[in-house]
């Protein structure tokens, strides 16, 4: 009965766990980009599947479990290291982006093209003229 049971519920654990690996790996890319909306939904929806890990525990096997907690924490470390590092470059980036705003507002203002109302000729008569 127990290894029935087992075979059961340790695949719906690792299946759990596997879910719950990607949506750590979304919730890492959502705060490198700093889209926090998306990193709270993807830590939402790890929740439910680190409970689905947790069916495995049932059957004496913590790794799917382990998995999708080590997952989830290393991607938020990697996110917000990865997002400090952007950050740091931030003034510099900002400093060119208003410099290239200003360069454009002090530019002259193009002049529009002169329009031709001539149509072009092609050089020979339509069959039908004469």
């Amino acid at each position: 009965m127990a290894n029935e049971l087992a075979s059961i519920l340790v695949p719906i654990g690792v299946v759990g766990a596997v879910i719950a690996a990607l949506c750590a790996i979304v919730a890492g890319v959502a705060i490198m980009r700093g889209a926090g909306g998306l990193a709270g939904g993807a830590v939402g929806l790890w929740i439910p599947s680190a409970m689905l890990s947790s069916t495995a525990s049932f059957a004496s096997q913590w790794t799917p479990l382990l998995v999708s907690g080590i997952a989830l924490a290393a991607m938020l470390v990697i996110g917000a290291v990865a997002r400090a590092i952007v950050s740091t470059g931030e003034p510099r980036r900002q400093a060119a982006r208003t410099a290239r705003a200003e360069a454009l507002a002090d530019a002259p203002d193009p002049q529009p093209a002169s329009r031709t109302t001539t149509a072009p000729s092609t050089g020979s008569q339509p069959a039908l003229a004469g």
